[in-house]
């Protein structure tokens, strides 16, 4: 079986102590205590994913940002 290597997206956001990390290409999610410790995690969990259910291509996301009025 040949391994290749693909580039991700990573979307980084803090709950309370802890930054949750996800990748919208795939689906997986992890979290850790500091960003790095967070993307680690989710690396390595989208391998683990990818194990199981490989991707036959995956196309990389188009990511904004926007504002929106909320009550406070």
């Amino acid at each position: 079986m040949t391994m290749i290597e693909r580039t991700f997206t990573a979307v980084l956001h803090k709950e309370e102590d802890l930054y949750v990390a996800e990748c919208p290409e795939v689906g997986t999610v992890s979290q850790g205590y500091t960003i790095e410790e967070a993307i680690n995690n989710l690396k390595e969990a989208t391998e683990l994913y990818l194990e199981e259910f490989p991707l036959p291509k995956v196309t990389r996301p188009f990511m904004t940002t926007f504002e929106a009025r909320a009550h406070v």
